[in-house]
C-alpha cells in the first residue's frame, strides 16, 4: 500500500491502476465539487485528506473509494463584483484606453477586497509597460466596490489577482534570447 501512495498520477494511469487514475471526492465548505482547480489558492484556509477505509466510505459513499479531500475556504460566500454580468478583469480592461497601435502589454496586480468592499492594490506581480500599469491603477480606483466575502454571515477580506493584457486579441512578443553552442 505504501508504494501506491508514492507513485504519480501519470504512472498510475500507465500501470492501469484505476483507483489512482480516478479523481478523488472533493468536499469544499461541506459541499461536493467535481473540481477545485478554479479556487484561488489564497482563498484556501486548510486542506485535509481523509483515509480511505470502511468508515469514510460509509460516510461519503462509494465516491470515497478514490479518496476524499476536504477543503475549507476562508469564507462561506465568495466576494462578488457589483456588476456580475462581467468579470472584474474585463471590467477594468474595458475602462483602460489602450489603442490597437499601442504595444502589447500585460499587468498583474494582487489586490485585497476589504470587509467594506473596497479594493486595495497590493504587489505588482508583472508589469511590462508602466503606462498600462498606471492606467489600470486609475481604473481600479474609479471602479465600484465589491460585495465582500462572508464567513458565518460577517464580511471578511479576500484576495485576488487582477490580470490585464492589452490590446485584446494580440499576443505578447517573445523575449529575445541567445543560444550559445
Amino acid at each position: 500500500m505504501m508504494l501506491l501512495r508514492t507513485i504519480t498520477y501519470a504512472t498510475a494511469i500507465f500501470l492501469g491502476i484505476p483507483a489512482l487514475a480516478q479523481s478523488p471526492l472533493y468536499i469544499v465548505n461541506g459541499r461536493e465539487m467535481d473540481d477545485i482547480r478554479a479556487i484561488p489558492p489564497s482563498d484556501i484556509e486548510k486542506i485535509e485528506t481523509v483515509e480511505i477505509n470502511e468508515e469514510s466510505i460509509a460516510k461519503y459513499g462509494t465516491e470515497a473509494n478514490h479518496g476524499v479531500i476536504i477543503v475549507t475556504l476562508k469564507y462561506d460566500e465568495p466576494a462578488r463584483f457589483q456588476d456580475d454580468s462581467i468579470s472584474y478583469n474585463d471590467y477594468i480592461a474595458d475602462r483602460v484606453k489602450w489603442g490597437d497601435n499601442e504595444p502589447v502589454a500585460r499587468v498583474a496586480i494582487r489586490y485585497t477586497i476589504g470587509t467594506d468592499g473596497k479594493v486595495t492594490l497590493g504587489d505588482v506581480l508583472e508589469s511590462t509597460d508602466n503606462r498600462l500599469r498606471r492606467k489600470v491603477v486609475a481604473a481600479v480606483e474609479e471602479a465600484p466596490a465589491w460585495i465582500p466575502a462572508k464567513k458565518e454571515g460577517k464580511p471578511v477580506e479576500s484576495e485576488r489577482v487582477l490580470q490585464i493584457q492589452l490590446p485584446r486579441g494580440r499576443r505578447m512578443p517573445r523575449e529575445p534570447y541567445v543560444v550559445i553552442r
